[in-house]
């Protein structure tokens, strides 16, 4: 998988995607039979896919704790299986927030597991069923959906309302990880995150093919007041404008800006940067969440650093109110179907 989404997959298709197009067009055919033929184990619990259609930040972290929060109003025990981008572990491994590091076990999950227990192994079945076994009874599948490591009674792929799938091309020319068409077929909603025009294209499928399109906007709240303060905004993930877009909604004015590549791991040199700048503009600092976890558990991260640190959180909030709810009575019908079939 491509770790980093080149620019120019997000602009209209040029030169470039062009000249990407015959190995585009094999890493498609390759893909996307995967997503078709491919029989995932099952495992006897009921599985939520969260997942998209194209590498780089959607926001499948924030709709993966808002779901994980709706179980738990159930009276579920969710568990969140996860491959753990960016991490050190290539076994089974259950994250523990208080000891674990970024670098281990990458940023996302351990963000994830705030809110729920998180099982990372690139075998999926098998974290799942570690899960299954500390008593987890509702499983959440954090991305996964092309690689048909675990069944899912229900796909819900979430796509930015302001970037949709960028070019619409296959990986390398573009940041589609299957051929949309194919995707599709194996999607069984859509959550499009946000506002703008960008994911038109993406709707109009869905719609052509029937299926359902659910709407849901990302809140932010800050460990310090935002509003009416002047700030450095930095950020190491797939989508660094999203969150410069939700500083600005928040009332911040934001004067500076530094996008660094997803999972980015800090150095020195760039927090002496950060730092420095802010105090000659006299700006305040603010980053996002999982840039806040990495930079927690970094060996070498001034103390002065983090405590002066402004962090943006975002909570996932559904346009319709029984969005989340009909979402879960989904899967866990489908579940109970399954089984009794």
């Amino acid at each position: 998988m491509v770790s980093e989404a080149p620019p120019f997959w997000w602009d209209k298709p040029d030169w470039r995607a062009l000249s990407l197009a015959p190995a585009a067009w094999l890493y498609g055919a390759v893909a996307g039979r995967r997503l078709l033929k491919a029989e995932p184990p099952k495992i006897s619990l009921p599985v939520l896919c969260v997942g998209n259609f194209t590498v780089g930040g959607a926001g499948k972290t924030p709709t993966a704790i808002a779901f994980s929060a709706g179980a738990k109003a159930r009276g579920l025990n969710p568990g969140i299986v996860s491959r753990g981008y960016g991490g050190a572990y290539k076994g089974l491994h259950v994250v523990d927030p208080a000891h674990d590091s970024a670098r281990y076990v990458g940023d996302e999950p351990l963000l994830l597991a705030r809110h729920a227990s998180v099982a990372l192994c690139p075998d999926r079945l098998k974290a799942a069923r570690y899960l299954q076994a500390l008593g987890c009874d509702f499983i959440i599948m954090d991305d996964g959906f092309q690689s048909a490591r675990l069944f899912a009674d229900f796909s819900l792929l979430v796509v930015d309302a302001a970037r949709g799938i960028g070019n619409g091309k296959v990986i390398p020319a573009g940041p589609l990880r299957a051929p949309l068409t194919d995707q599709m077929r194996k999607t069984d909603a859509l959550l499009r995150i946000g506002k703008g025009d960008g994911a038109d294209f993406v709707i109009r499928q869905a719609a052509r093919a029937g299926r359902p399109i659910y709407e849901a906007q990302l809140k932010p709240s800050s460990t310090v007041p935002v509003a009416g303060n002047r700030w450095l905004a930095f950020a190491g993930i797939g989508n660094p404008e999203k969150f410069y877009a939700s500083v600005a909604e928040a009332g911040g004015e934001i004067v500076e800006t530094r996008s660094f590549p997803d999972h980015h791991s800090f150095a020195s040199d760039d927090i002496r940067n950060l730092t420095d700048t802010a105090r000659r503009q006299g700006l305040g600092l603010i980053t996002t969440a999982k840039d806040q976890v990495r930079l927690a558990t970094m060996i070498g991260v001034p103390a002065g650093f983090l405590t002066k640190l402004a962090v943006l959180n975002v909570d996932l909030k559904f346009d319709r109110n029984d969005a989340l709810d009909h979402i879960l009575d989904t899967v866990i019908e489908r579940f109970k179907s399954r089984v009794a079939s």
